[in-house]
């Protein structure tokens, strides 16, 4: 960073027209990450100039998201600021002083053209092999054309006048040098009909009030960069260091979507995933760390290198994913374990087993579901086979069982003992020995350690579960 860090400023601005998903998450994650790396602030602004699809459940979600994930901002929405306010439908009379200004510098212009003109504009300029752009058509206007025009009652949007032949140039603290012709880039529109501010107008003017030093945000938006940049020229404000992170994909290579396993943060919390599994995963897709090993917040915020940011997609694998978040469920503390079981397992448990069940099954599942499961299989007083698993016992045999049931009566849960008489008695080992045992025991075929799920279950549970399996064995 070229910026001292105790002033570097960065930021993450989403609209509130529907849940966050991963890729946002994503990007608020390397926000946050870049900031605190840097000791510098994270703001967050709410930029819902979308009034019909900005919805305030919308903002508070987020919100608690945001929370969710660990992320905090020092300025912006909820916690304040001398820059405010924080959310941009709040701040159309900001915009209508920079509108003000550009149209005394005749810096921008109406437009009158309708969309089914631009439409078909850019179908002949496809046509012709032309990239896309406004053609000009209301630029020279003169003020008795706009007047006369005005007062038909037709309505305008208000287009930025772009240099011609100019080369718009910056250096992408991700993506390297970049470098934008004008001439390719058309006049582009800054207030829609209605006198609301779009995307490109007001997300760089906040950025430029709010005294943001770095805009870290994704791929789709460096197109942007160069229209927002002959704004900030015109109007005479800093231009920030940008920085274009890799989009994510899916598995063949299209955006990333529900089909691909896509979740809103929303429903991966619901769904029983913890936080710092998330993180683990969202930090290193598009960035790399050289510690391969579980990071704390802390960890991930130290190991934090804009310059390790990739620049290829960066594509979702939902292995990856579950495999942090059962490294997430191995380093979690056993009370906020417990907690997170939820209270249908939590009521399923003895007070007295607690800390037993949670050393069995909290190196074998990934999601509190699991938990559900075993908690039902072992605090139930039956269990249902499946039908490979009932043929497995038939193949067993009664005998199996009934030595199984006479080492219990006469040394308990003693499992070593129970291995070792089994395989004197009845010469056999391995899978022949392990597997109708687990089979007896749990009514599956995989599973936690058989010697502790004993401890667990009891002499009198363990006895029965035998006595269960020798009847469907005969």
């Amino acid at each position: 960073m070229n910026e001292a860090s105790n002033l570097m400023k960065t930021r993450f601005c989403p609209s509130p027209t529907g849940n966050i998903h991963m890729g946002n998450a994503r990007t608020a994650l390397f926000c946050a990450l870049l900031a605190k790396s840097q000791h510098g602030t994270l703001l967050l602004r709410i930029e819902d100039t979308d009034l019909e699809r900005s919805k305030e459940t919308y903002t508070n979600q987020l919100i608690k998201d945001l929370h969710w994930m660990g992320i905090d901002w020092q300025e912006g929405a909820e916690v304040g600021g001398a820059a405010g306010p924080y959310w941009q439908s709040q701040r159309q009379t900001i915009y209508n002083e920079y509108y003000r200004k550009l149209e005394q510098s005749g810096l921008v212009f109406p437009c009158f053209c309708s969309t089914e003109q631009l439409a078909l504009s850019r179908k002949l300029q496809q046509a012709k092999g032309q990239p896309p752009r406004y053609a000009g058509t209301c630029r020279m206007l003169t003020p008795e054309q706009i007047a006369e025009k005005v007062g038909q009652g037709m309505k305008a949007t208000l287009r930025f006048r772009v240099p011609r032949h100019s080369l718009i140039e910056f250096d992408d603290f991700v993506k390297g040098k970049q470098r934008f012709n004008s001439n390719d880039i058309g006049d582009f529109i800054i207030r829609r009909e209605d006198n609301t501010a779009t995307f490109l107008f007001c997300n760089a003017i906040d950025d430029a009030l709010m005294e943001v030093t770095h805009v870290l945000r994704g791929e789709d938006h460096l197109t942007n960069t160069p229209r927002q940049i002959l704004l900030l020229q015109a109007l005479g404000f800093p231009i920030p260091q940008y920085g274009h992170i890799s989009l994510i994909v899916g598995s063949d290579s299209s955006p990333l979507s529900k089909r691909h396993g896509s979740q809103s943060i929303k429903e991966m919390y619901t769904n029983g995933f913890l936080p710092d599994g998330v993180n683990n995963y969202l930090a290193r897709l598009g960035h790399y760390y050289s510690e391969t090993n579980y990071m704390t917040f802390e960890q991930l915020v130290a190991g934090f290198n804009p310059t390790n940011l990739g620049k290829a997609p960066a594509r979702f694998d939902a292995e990856q994913l579950l495999y942090w978040q059962r490294e997430a469920v191995r380093h979690i503390s056993d009370d906020k374990f417990w907690q997170w079981l939820g209270e249908e397992v939590q009521q399923l448990i003895p007070d007295a087993s607690h800390k037993q069940f949670i050393t069995l099954i909290k190196p074998n599942i990934t999601f509190p579901v699991d938990a559900l499961y075993w908690a039902k299989n072992f605090f139930s007083d039956s269990l249902i086979y499946s039908d490979e698993a009932r043929e497995i016992l038939k193949l067993t045999g009664g005998d199996f069982f009934l030595t199984a049931l006479k080492v219990v009566d006469e040394f308990n849960i003693d499992y070593n003992k129970l291995c070792d008489i089994l395989k004197a008695e009845l010469h056999i080992k391995g899978k022949a020995l392990f597997q109708p045992l687990r089979i007896a025991l749990t009514g599956t075929m995989q599973g936690p350690e058989l010697k502790e799920i004993m401890v667990l279950l009891g002499t009198h549970k363990v006895r029965q579960r035998f006595m269960q399996a020798k009847e469907l064995a005969c």
